[in-house]
C-alpha cells in the first residue's frame, strides 16, 4: 500500500466530515458518500456541547433500574423500546453486562483518555480561514432540583474528582455570582470549567466547506446498495449513483453503520437513540452559559440570540419522527430549575438518531474481517465532543501510527466476532 491512497468515507456528519479533514491533511485522496446532505442529520442541531466532564457512560451502575421504571412513563428521559430483533436483544444484553460497576469504570478511563487526547482540537480547527463556529470555553453548569438529585450530583463530582476532572460544587451565592442574569430556582449545582459549547450547524457547515477547499469530494443523495468484496477486505461501495472504488474505506455513518456492517456479515452492535431539541429567538436571555438539567437529562445551550433546549434518550429503533410527547417533556422541564415560562413549542423542532454502543463508547479502529474497512461511528451523545479526535484517530490507523489511546478497547470487534 502506497503511503498516500484514495480513501471512502461513508458518512458526512461531523465524525466523517473530521476525519476526511484529518485524511486530506496527510495526502490522501478523500470521497465523502452522504445519503442526504453533509451534516444535515444528527450533527445538526444537538445540544452543541463539548463535555470533557461526562466521564460516566450511559451503561452506569443503576441505569438498569432507572430504565424499567422510566420505562413506564410517557414524558420520561431516557426510553427503552422492548423489541423482539435479535440484533436488539443481543445489544440490550451487552448493555445490562456494560453497566457494572466493573465494566463502567473501564468504559471512563477510556473515556478520559479519548478527552485528554482531543484537548485543544477544536481551537486547531478554528485556526483555519472561515472556521468561525462559535466555540465559547464558558463551562457547564449541572443543576438539581430535589435533595436526590443533589445528593446525585456531588456523588458525580466526587467522582469527576478523583479522575483529576476539575469542577466546583456551587451554594446559592457563588451560582448567583457565577451567571448573575440567569433567573435560577434554589437547587444544587456544580459547575464544570473546562467545558465548552458551539453551534453544531456552524460546526457542519463550515467542517464541509473547509474540506471542500482541501479537495475532498463530497457525493451527496447516494443511495447505498451494498458493497464489493475483494481480497481480505472491501474492494467497492455500490450506490444507486456508481460503484466507488478505494483502498480503505471509513464507516461513519452514525446510527446506521451497523445495518451497512451487517450487509458485509459484520456485526456491530449498535441502537439509534433519539434525541430532540427546541430552539426558541431569546432576545432576553442573558445567561451566557451552557446548563444541564441534570433529574430531567435536559440540556439549556446559548447560541447567538437563541436558546436551544434539548435531551431525552429513545431507543426505539431506526425511526426519525418527532413525538410531540418527548418535546413536552423537556419543554416543562425547565421551570423546574429556572424562574422562567415553559417554552413553547413554536420554534425549531428537531429529532436526530444518535448511534449508541452497549458500553458508552465509540467503535474506532479496523474490522478483524475487513482490515481495509475502519470504524468510526457509535459516539452517542459524545459525537461533537469527540468528533476531531476521532478523525485524528482514524488517520493514526490508517499511517500505522502509535495513537495516543488504547485502540484496543475501541475496537468494532471488542464484543465477538460472532
Amino acid at each position: 500500500m502506497s503511503s498516500t491512497h484514495h480513501i471512502v468515507v461513508i458518512g458526512g456528519g461531523a465524525i466523517g466530515l473530521c476525519s476526511a479533514h484529518y485524511l486530506r491533511l496527510e495526502g490522501h485522496t478523500v470521497t465523502v458518500l452522504e445519503t442526504g446532505r453533509a451534516g444535515q442529520r444528527c450533527s445538526l442541531h444537538n445540544a452543541g456541547l463539548i463535555v470533557p466532564s461526562h466521564v460516566v457512560p450511559l451503561a452506569s451502575p443503576g441505569i438498569i433500574g432507572k430504565g424499567v421504571r422510566w420505562m413506564m412513563r410517557r414524558e420520561s428521559p431516557f426510553y427503552l423500546k422492548p423489541r423482539l430483533n435479535p440484533s436488539f436483544l443481543r445489544w440490550a444484553w451487552l448493555f445490562r453486562r456494560s453497566s457494572s460497576r466493573e465494566a463502567s469504570a473501564r468504559s471512563m478511563r477510556m473515556l478520559q483518555s479519548l478527552f485528554a487526547a482531543g484537548s485543544g482540537l477544536f481551537e486547531e480547527l478554528a485556526q483555519h480561514d472561515g472556521m468561525a463556529f462559535g466555540l465559547e470555553r464558558r463551562g457547564l453548569l449541572m443543576l438539581s432540583r430535589t435533595e436526590k438529585g443533589a445528593v446525585a450530583l456531588k456523588e458525580e463530582a466526587e467522582l469527576a474528582q478523583s479522575m483529576n476532572v476539575a469542577c466546583e460544587l456551587l451554594d446559592g451565592p457563588a451560582l448567583a455570582a457565577l451567571q448573575p442574569q440567569t433567573p435560577f430556582r434554589d437547587l444544587g449545582a456544580v459547575y464544570y470549567p473546562d467545558d465548552a459549547h458551539l453551534s453544531p450547524a456552524l460546526l457542519v457547515e463550515q467542517l464541509k466547506s473547509l474540506v471542500l477547499r482541501q479537495g475532498v469530494r463530497i457525493r451527496e443523495g447516494v443511495r447505498f446498495r451494498g458493497w464489493e468484496r475483494g481480497g481480505s477486505g472491501v474492494a467497492a461501495v455500490r450506490t444507486g449513483e456508481g460503484t466507488f472504488r478505494a483502498e480503505t474505506f471509513v464507516l461513519a455513518g452514525g446510527a446506521w453503520s451497523g445495518v451497512l456492517a451487517r450487509r458485509l456479515a459484520l456485526r456491530l452492535p449498535l441502537e439509534a437513540g433519539k434525541g430532540y431539541s427546541l430552539t426558541l429567538p431569546a432576545p432576553e436571555w442573558r445567561g451566557t452559559m451552557p446548563l444541564l438539567l441534570t433529574e430531567d437529562r435536559v440540556a439549556v445551550t446559548p447560541l447567538d440570540g437563541h436558546i436551544r433546549f434539548a435531551g431525552t434518550m429513545e431507543i426505539a429503533g431506526l425511526d426519525e419522527k418527532i413525538s410531540v410527547h418527548r418535546l413536552r417533556a423537556i419543554a416543562r422541564a425547565v421551570p423546574r430549575y429556572l424562574k422562567i415560562q415553559e417554552p413553547r413549542l413554536d420554534g425549531e423542532l428537531w429529532s436526530g438518531l444518535r448511534p449508541c454502543s452497549p458500553d458508552g463508547l465509540p467503535y474506532i479502529g479496523r474490522f478483524a474481517r475487513a482490515p481495509n474497512l475502519i470504524a468510526a461511528t457509535g459516539h452517542a451523545m459524545l459525537g461533537i465532543t469527540l468528533a476531531p479526535v476521532t478523525g485524528r484517530l482514524v488517520a493514526d490507523i490508517i499511517a500505522r501510527r502509535p495513537a495516543p489511546v488504547e485502540l484496543a478497547g475501541l475496537s468494532p470487534d471488542r464484543f465477538g466476532l460472532r
